[in-house]
């Protein structure tokens, strides 16, 4: 990955090698922070930022739930990422925005450590390799499944829920797949490990519900604005595991992932076993909307 020289770290801009913490910071012992993951994309008018104001408020809300209170304003980090990805000079990135407790205390409870806040951008490609978007991957059901109601906020995007990924990627990817999916605490589809997921069924989208353990995706809202906007009916609803098997198509959504297609769930072969057409129709739309060859009717660029 490409670094850029600076880094936007408690209020201003720093080199990139001095954007440090103390090794012991809560965060490094305990997972204690929250943090997003955007895009910026090269467009027809300049680098803009993909679902900015959303994304921003997902971290506050995220903040919220974890009892974090950022030492910044929404407006001001907001400003922050605008003025963090002109300074990399990278006509596209990845930009990551992190809260975290730093070090004051080794106890359990955070609330004396300082919250630190910093973001940087880095070059990252397609999240699931440049093959992906219109072959697709490889996918199992993971044996770890997805955290049951009143154990941890799975609405919030917080560092120390990503064990639970890490270990869906490791088992995965150890058996030989690309990707895996977890499921709920009931046994119905929950979401990948960093990505949601959407079952397309005779010409109709499913997606789980909020309530199947699921991160409040900016990107899976984007998509079932742009299905509904296409005609297609989407259904928000619990899916039992089965039906990844018979599905039409399945596809992930994420900023990281953006719209990837699945081409085979646990040996069996999705659809035609590549990309199907409502997959690419979609994907079509929403890499449209990205490189600006196609009309922004929602605002969801900011321009830098």
């Amino acid at each position: 990955m490409k670094n850029p020289s600076q880094i936007w770290f408690n209020g201003k801009l720093v080199p990139w090698e001095q954007a440090q913490v103390h090794v012991f910071a809560h965060a490094i012992h305990y997972g204690s922070s929250v943090f997003e993951g955007i895009r910026a994309y090269d467009t027809a008018k300049g680098t803009a930022v993909w679902c900015l104001p959303q994304h921003m408020d997902r971290m506050y809300l995220s903040a919220r739930m974890y009892h974090m209170a950022i030492p910044y304003s929404k407006e001001e980090l907001t400003n922050a990422v605008v003025d963090t990805v002109r300074a990399s000079k990278m006509p596209s990135c990845y930009i990551r925005p992190i809260a975290f407790r730093g070090y004051d205390t080794i106890g359990v409870d955070p609330r004396g450590c300082p919250v630190d806040v910093a973001i940087g951008v880095i070059d990252w490609g397609r999240y699931l390799g440049p093959e992906a978007i219109e072959q697709g991957v490889k996918v199992c059901i993971s044996s770890w499944r997805r955290m049951a109601p009143d154990t941890i906020p799975a609405l919030a995007k917080i560092g120390g829920h990503y064990t639970n990924s890490q270990l869906m990627v490791m088992e995965a990817k150890e058996r030989g797949f690309d990707e895996a999916i977890a499921l709920d605490v009931a046994g119905y589809v929950s979401e990948g490990p960093g990505e949601n997921i959407f079952v397309v069924w005779r010409n109709v989208l499913y997606t789980p519900p909020l309530g199947s353990s699921i991160l409040m995706g900016i990107t899976r809202d984007c998509t079932i604005t742009l299905a509904k906007e296409m005609g297609y009916e989407v259904r928000e609803q619990s899916i039992p595991r089965e039906m990844l098997y018979i599905a039409d198509e399945v596809f992930f959504t994420g900023t990281a992932a953006e719209i990837s297609p699945i081409r085979s769930v646990d040996g069996i072969q999705v659809g035609p076993g590549h990309r199907g057409p409502v997959t690419k129709r979609l994907q079509e739309e929403f890499f449209g909307i990205t490189d600006g060859s196609r009309p922004d009717s929602h605002g969801w660029l900011t321009y830098v």
